[in-house]
């Protein structure tokens, strides 16, 4: 695979974002940074320059029980509050921290194909916080983790390829260079974050279930390599699973949030519709579905990357539906290990939708109904039946349970991103992308997206990308899944509701199974908030992961069940890595 760089941003831009005016050099235009592998791949290398400098920053900046080896020891599992005391108590720099994780990204990488296009100004944003912090600027909590972002969100001077060899110059197609950052992006960066890199993904983030078609190769889950990474975000969960950064960002229009955290026994938050601004991520359904979210270990660094992350700008008008619906004080501050007690929590059933779980599967959430009630809450039994709920799902043929209504913006969506990637972007327009990309057309017979031209509203946007979609079936499948799930969760008195976030267990890596989920289509047609975290495995070492999902704008509620359950049990387990 390719580990591709890009140029530097050069200044800031309206609304927190960054600019850059400049070209996007080939990876073998710096030698230094990159050399080429025995199969002529480019792979990633730090500038001798740069080890010589971050060895001397080890060994004047970490104590002498942090020396290097150790340090790379420290990595493994490595939460933003480790970060956080190891820089207070002057025992690392956030350049020997950057410089620990890239030498641990060039090690595993090549493997298990997390990242697919590098920061180069990594180090560089580094030495700027160091240099922050040692001035006694008061920073926030997030300022000098190292984090990953995904492929598809928009980082000025590096390329998004959608995963698509089109769209690769590296793969033999053009790069997509974007003129700013995305909003989500400038605000990881504006909390101090270093942005290691970007992540792999399927083409056009097309399943929920693998990376495999991508350009840069499939990606491997950390917990279970034999078996499907979940997707589309499949690079930012293998990278947080293995250590290769402390959190990453991830998106989600059907799954790709959720799927990946599950798949690999990590902590990921769905958020409600407009709460993140999506603006300058290369959409599905960004009128409509996508949504940004974390991807993190632990559930305090879902929740203070959440803080950093949501809230209005002007960039995304859509985000105008999230004001006044943040909790007081930001989401961390309401993480309580009590928090379960005297919860009412409604469990899956028929009645949301009529598919079983495995024998094993249910016997995993057995036994995590006992650890919820250990902890205080009192559970109902499918809350749903006999509602109707699960009659409002329209499964799309051609995929395994999968409801696209909402995909229909796809053309729609995606011209708007691409105007909004700048004047000197390689592809200007849809019809430029639909000429680029004609050889595999994502919408023909054959094509990764062809199932959603099902969607009777999806050809008249195809003929007019330009003009807003026709989304009256969408619409009213949204306003009939939120009035119905809000009759249910007031009836029932529920604060929640705790699904296993898988029916069954993962299938192998390569071959027709796919990710068999509980919640997708229903909360991403409906909007609604869910947050996923580790409650056991499988006999065979597949992750089990919970999903707590809540009412409109209750991520808070959502965030300190989650917390709680967590704080009683320590489900999450380190894998063991092969380079």
């Amino acid at each position: 695979m390719a580990l591709a760089r890009g140029h530097p941003p050069a200044v800031r831009a309206g609304d927190g974002e960054h600019a850059n005016p400049h070209s996007y050099p080939r990876a073998d235009d710096s030698r230094e940074r990159f050399q080429r592998d025995g199969a002529g791949l480019v792979v990633f290398k730090v500038a001798e320059r740069e080890i010589e400098m971050n060895a001397m920053a080890l060994s004047v900046a970490v104590a002498p029980e942090m020396a290097e080896d150790a340090l790379a020891d420290h990595l493994i599992e490595m939460t933003v509050e480790d970060c956080q005391r190891a820089f207070a108590e002057g025992r690392v720099t956030a350049e020997a921290l950057a410089a620990a994780f890239l030498a641990r990204i060039e090690t595993y990488n090549p493997r298990y194909k997390a990242l697919i296009v590098m920061n180069p100004q990594a180090l560089d944003d580094a030495r700027a916080i160091d240099a922050r912090r040692a001035a006694g600027e008061a920073l926030g909590p997030l300022a000098g983790v190292p984090v990953v972002i995904k492929d598809t969100m928009d980082m000025a001077g590096l390329p998004s390829t959608g995963g698509w060899h089109f769209l690769s110059a590296e793969a033999g197609g053009v790069d997509l260079i974007p003129a700013t950052d995305a909003p989500v992006t400038a605000r990881m960066r504006e909390a101090g974050c270093v942005i290691l890199g970007k992540t792999n993904v399927p083409v056009l983030s097309h399943t929920g279930s693998h990376a495999n078609d991508s350009w840069a190769g499939p990606t491997l889950n950390p917990a279970a390599p034999d078996r499907i990474p979940g997707g589309s975000s499949a690079g930012t969960a293998t990278a947080v699973a293995a250590s290769l950064a402390v959190l990453g960002l991830a998106e989600e229009t059907g799954g790709s949030i959720q799927n990946p955290a599950s798949a690999q026994g990590l902590v990921g938050i769905k958020p409600s519709f407009g709460l993140v601004p999506n603006a300058g991520v290369m959409p599905l359904a960004g009128s409509t579905r996508d949504v940004v979210g974390p991807i993190t270990r632990c559930v305090r660094d879902a929740a203070l990357t959440l803080d950093a992350l949501a809230g209005y700008t002007a960039a995304d008008p859509k985000t105008v539906a999230g004001i006044g619906k943040r909790p007081a004080g930001g989401y961390a501050a309401g993480l309580d290990a009590g928090a379960l007690a005297g919860k009412r929590l409604g469990l899956y059933g028929p009645g949301w939708r009529d598919l079983p779980l495995s024998e094993e599967a249910a016997a995993l959430y057995v036994r995590a109904q006992k650890e919820l009630e250990a902890a205080g809450a009192t559970l109902v039994a499918d809350p749903f039946a006999g509602t109707g709920f699960a009659a409002i799902a329209e499964p799309t043929p051609g995929l395994v349970y999968f409801d696209a209504r909402g995909f229909e913006s796809a053309p729609y969506d995606l011209q708007l991103y691409l105007e909004r990637m700048g004047p000197d972007v390689a592809i200007r327009s849809f019809a430029a992308f639909a000429e680029a990309t004609k050889a595999e057309d994502a919408f023909a017979p054959g094509g990764v997206l062809h199932p959603i031209t099902n969607l009777p509203g999806l050809a008249p946007c195809l003929a007019d990308p330009a003009s807003p979609p026709d989304l009256s079936d969408f619409l009213a499948a949204r306003e009939a899944y939120l009035a119905l799930f809000d009759r249910v969760m007031a009836e029932h008195g529920l604060d929640a509701l705790v699904f296993p976030q898988m029916r069954a267990e993962l299938p192998p890596l390569h071959g027709p199974g796919t990710l068999l989920e509980t919640t997708v289509c229903e909360i991403n047609i409906a909007g609604l908030p869910g947050v996923t975290l580790p409650a056991g495995a499988y006999a065979s070492g597949s992750p089990f992961n919970l999903i707590f999902v809540g009412r409109m704008w209750s991520e808070g509620d959502l965030l300190a069940c989650a917390y709680a359950y967590e704080q009683a049990t320590h489900h999450r387990r380190a894998p063991t890595l092969d380079a």
